[in-house]
């Protein structure tokens, strides 16, 4: 069975978690989009790993973990989280592919993404990491790929080209003196011999996988409301997070894929600028925040809290053609008296219950929520879903049908022995 596993909100769901505990049953662990802007957290009898770039399915021996084409690779981030998984007693044993059709991201990707942001009046809260100057590039035609880096001769000419036009850009527009060719050109090279082996047509190995029975897992990045086509745009990544991104970001074609799995926090989360209809108050933004550990992964930065989204949900499970949802982070709303759920936007006098695309109703609109009593009770130790407080129980049936997915996985705490499965 071929599953894909996607974030409903905008990212830092715990999709890590569920893609650890569900790796066992799949032979290929697939990462299909973005780059090192991405990071999942998962927690093994205690030791926390964190993957940027890497499939979190690594951390299962006998898994085959993909980077896609739709990936983009910044291949001294991705060498140096290989050197750390393996000093943690992880070896790879030609378990890693990376597609050759990935696009590679350079200084120049980094340094630009920083310096646009600089000159923004309305800032997206970019990452830094190069990721959208590097699609950028994908969309100009003038990116350079994974494979061309094991091709002297290839990828000396598209060096070229980039850094003619590019460093004109850096030193006219931002006053920066650009970059040398030499440098760049011996240093990728250099990346190119060490992750040869790693390197192949991954759509090829997919596709004969599929035909074969074995069971791939896809892994989704940041989350649906991330999307550059159906995300709260322009606060948005530089690619396509919903389910549809694993097909084209893989080149497994639509009628292989068997199933689709929504993950959502119990509450809402958001990194960055952007609109945020339900954000919480100051002081339970700040509680909350405390109690979940709501801190990005890949940044660090403070994540802004709200209450959960239904409008948001909904429309993600229509988008995704999500089968069932898992709920994380369950516990960290033990102590709270009540609870909410959004279930409409108020804008201009007027009821909305779907998720509107106009960025100024989103930003100015009120929610409509529905009030729950809270359990005030620890539910980490709990370990069948039968034994949560039926106030618990209530507040994730309400979300199963106002959302209409049901809830199969709720996670009540970070390892994989703290997981309920109905």
């Amino acid at each position: 069975m071929n599953t894909i596993l996607i974030g409903l909100q905008w990212g830092d769901e715990g999709k890590g978690k569920v893609i650890d505990i569900l790796s066992k049953d799949a032979a290929f662990v697939v990462r299909y989009q973005g780059g090192n802007n991405a990071g999942h957290t998962v927690v093994v009898d205690g030791v926390s790993f964190v993957f940027h770039l890497m499939p979190s399915g690594i951390l299962h021996p006998e898994k085959t973990c993909v980077i896609g084409n739709g990936v983009v690779v910044d291949p001294a981030v991705l060498l140096e989280e290989m050197q750390t998984i393996e000093k943690k007693g992880i070896t790879m044993d030609g378990r890693l592919k990376v597609s050759e059709q990935a696009h590679v991201i350079f200084p120049y990707h980094r340094i630009l993404d920083g310096l646009r942001e600089k000159k923004r009046s309305n800032k997206i809260g970019t990452t830094g990491r190069g990721i959208g100057p590097c699609y950028a590039d994908k969309a100009y035609r003038c990116g350079i790929r994974m494979g061309d880096l094991l091709n002297k001769r290839l990828l000396k000419e598209k060096l070229k080209d980039n850094l003619k036009e590019k460093n004109e850009i850096f030193k006219k527009v931002y006053r920066h003196r650009g970059f040398s060719f030499e440098e760049l050109y011996e240093g990728y090279l250099a990346y190119g011999r060490r992750l040869k082996a790693f390197i192949c047509d991954t759509s090829v190995l997919l596709n004969e996988a599929t035909a074969a029975g074995r069971p791939i897992l896809f892994e989704g990045a940041q989350g649906t409301f991330l999307d550059i086509d159906f995300g709260t745009y322009p606060f948005v990544t530089s690619s396509n997070s919903v389910s549809a991104g694993a097909c084209t970001g893989t080149g497994v074609p639509p009628t292989k894929i068997d199933k689709v799995i929504g993950v959502v926090k119990a509450y809402t989360t958001r990194v960055g600028e952007g609109p945020f209809v339900t954000e919480f108050s100051k002081a339970l933004n700040e509680d909350i925040r405390s109690k979940g550990n709501e801190f990005g992964a890949t940044t660090g930065r403070p994540r802004r809290c709200g209450w959960f989204d239904a409008v948001m949900v909904r429309h993600a499970v229509q988008l995704n053609g999500v089968d069932s949802l898992a709920m994380m982070k369950l516990d960290v709303l033990d102590q709270l008296k009540s609870l909410k759920i959004c279930v409409a936007y108020r804008y201009k006098g007027k009821i909305v219950k779907q998720f509107p695309n106009d960025l100024e109703f989103v930003k100015n609109a009120k929610p409509v929520y529905k009030e729950f009593s809270g359990w005030k009770t620890n539910v980490s130790k709990i370990r069948s879903y039968d034994k949560l407080p039926v106030q618990a129980r209530d507040y994730i049936s309400y979300i199963e049908d106002i959302c209409q997915a049901p809830v199969h996985i709720v996670s009540v705490g970070s390892g994989r022995e703290e997981t309920l499965f109905r």
